[in-house]
């Protein structure tokens, strides 16, 4: 096996112009797949990233809010018999709405998430939320998401424009970064203010407080069984809601995820994207290779005359194909996580690198040139010693 290795490698790289042609196809195609296959990534993740910050173990929601962005609302009184159970250390309220935000520059409006809570509550500790709590109790304040889209204009702590056609002050900022529901940005701000500029909510007892919340946290004490503590607040609970842990396979997370998978087709397009990527690797690769053994034809066939077996041959077309989709696979690594890098600045969308991620995708490139390789393969068993003496 060892001995044959150079044999490959010398066939790839003794003329460096077509090596490096070669290295730029098995690039190009990695590229491809990383590309697709990361946005497809990026848009599932980027709608987890809010609920993966959020400070407790367990979620209640409204039983009709399918997904977390439905604006359905559930009494806040089950927050308060949930307080009361064995194991539940606290349960904080998570007020949600979309209203107009004014770009202070252009005066054009657009639509932004705002969420609000107790300042008292530790609901989102976010670095910047807790560095501007004291500057959040402020009348008609807010904190700005700096990972907004360019549409909704500066992102910095001292301007003012309006939200919901009211004025509203930007005493800091935070970051978080947008997704289906925040598809231009976010804003944060006391419940209070939030009363102010969506009174619709309604009080319950005074203006401080809201008949209704829109996504419940619960914290749990350390030495608390979570999935137990989840089965007896859905056991005490009356039935127009919905608990679920935050994490897990059967979490809140995980069935966010599982419903934009679902009920959208951004897994079908992105996947057959990644496929198509996949398909003209192959034709790369299969090129590449099938030109190698052209341009070595009368070597293969001397060979052959000299007593080697196909079994020789097809061991050195298929260490071609893993030469190339390891040496090929570098740079589109490479060139993908500065893609993925600025992707992630101008959109405001997650993309991770994961390492599951990226040794799936190479899994696929070192399946692209193998098949390619097993195409190639044909070639080189057909090699007719006589052709030598033609």
């Amino acid at each position: 096996m060892f001995r044959r290795t150079p044999l490959a490698l010398l066939n790839l790289i003794h003329d460096r112009r077509k090596f490096l042609t070669s290295l730029a196809g098995v690039s190009f195609a990695v590229l491809l797949m990383f590309l697709f296959n990361g946005f497809m990534n990026a848009l599932y993740d980027s709608q987890l990233q809010l609920l993966q910050r959020l400070n407790g173990e367990i979620i209640v929601i409204n039983r009709l809010k399918t997904t977390m962005f439905v604006p359905r609302s559930f009494a806040r009184r089950r927050l308060y018999q949930a307080r009361a159970l064995a194991g539940v250390v606290d349960a904080y309220p998570l007020y949600t709405s979309e209203a107009n935000w004014k770009n202070p520059e252009t005066r054009k409006t657009r639509p932004v998430r705002v969420l609000a809570f107790n300042l008292a509550d530790p609901v989102l500790p976010l670095p910047g939320v807790l560095a501007n709590l004291e500057a959040l109790k402020q009348p008609n304040t807010a904190l700005i998401d700096t990972q907004a889209r360019a549409e909704v204009g500066p992102t910095r702590a001292g301007l003012s424009s309006e939200l919901a056609e009211r004025r509203i002050h930007i005493v800091g900022t935070f970051s978080l970064g947008t997704d289906f529901a925040a598809g231009n940005g976010n804003l944060i701000m006391s419940d209070v203010n939030f009363l102010r500029y969506f009174a619709n909510r309604g009080p319950e007892e005074d203006e401080r407080s809201f008949a209704t919340a829109d996504i419940g946290l619960i914290k749990v004490a350390p030495d608390a069984d979570i999935e137990r503590l989840v089965q007896t607040l859905r056991d005490t609970l009356p039935n127009d809601v919905l608990v679920l842990p935050r994490d897990g396979p059967e979490g809140f997370v995980q069935r966010e995820r599982i419903y934009w998978q679902d009920n959208t087709n951004i897994g079908f397009v992105f996947t057959l994207l990644t496929v198509m990527g996949f398909v003209v690797g192959i034709i790369l690769v299969y090129q590449i290779l099938y030109t190698d053994v052209a341009d070595h034809w009368s070597e293969y066939a001397t060979l052959k005359a000299m007593g080697y077996n196909n079994q020789f041959f097809i061991g050195v077309v298929i260490q071609e194909s893993v030469l190339l989709s390891m040496i090929g696979f570098i740079p589109g690594f490479l060139v993908s996580s500065l893609l993925y890098a600025l992707a992630a600045g101008t959109t405001g969308l997650v993309f991770k690198m994961t390492l599951t991620r990226v040794l799936a995708l190479y899994g696929l490139t070192l399946l692209m040139c193998l098949i390619s390789g097993a195409m190639a393969m044909r070639k080189v068993q057909s090699a007719d010693p006589a052709e030598v003496f033609n």
